[in-house]
């Protein structure tokens, strides 16, 4: 077994890493504008965005099924161990999650997603504006407790290289930055 990721694995990684926390400050930032041509401008971007996240971690899904990641380190206690692949699981459900709730809310809501303005994609639900308040109200609270999963994620990679001082962090680095 290789003590890397595989490329692909890095890759993916990284654009999604990037992408998401993008993803989730935009939603943020557009959350309290108002009503205007740019907001609504912008909520189509972090749909788009949301669905080809939301795409491209069934193929991470799959890439990880076929290559197995490299072993923990031995010193790590059981506890540890089951809390970073605790924090694994949790980051790929709710990538899986927060997007449905998207889709979801925008359905309710009566706001139909078409990826990149030409491809309608079909509402999940009826048109129904409390069910739409309660699912923005879900979506958000995901995304909070994501943000919060995601900054328990980067200080344990942090911790690993920093006190452990061992190779988890520099493992997932692409190489010129090892």
């Amino acid at each position: 077994m290789t003590a890397q990721y595989t490329a692909t694995a890095k890759l993916l990684h990284w654009i999604m890493a990037i992408a998401l926390i993008a993803l989730l400050a935009l939603g943020f930032y557009m959350h309290d504008l108002p009503f205007s041509p740019m907001k609504l401008k912008l909520y189509s971007w972090h749909k788009w965005a949301g669905v080809c996240l939301f795409l491209l971690v069934f193929v991470r899904l799959a890439w990880r099924i076929k290559h197995r990641p490299p072993a923990l380190p031995e010193h790590m206690r059981p506890l540890e161990r089951m809390v970073a692949h605790g924090g694994h699981h949790m980051l790929y459900l709710l990538m899986i999650v927060i997007p449905l709730s998207g889709w979801l809310m925008s359905s309710a809501k009566g706001f139909q997603t078409v990826l990149f303005g030409v491809l309608p994609l079909p509402d999940l639900l009826e048109k129904n504006e409390a069910l739409g308040e309660l699912l923005q109200q879900l979506h958000m609270g995901l995304n909070l407790f994501f943000a919060a999963v995601v900054i328990g994620h980067i200080a344990a990679a942090l911790k690993h290289h920093f006190v452990n001082k061992d190779d988890v962090l520099t493992r997932m680095l692409p190489s010129k930055f090892r």
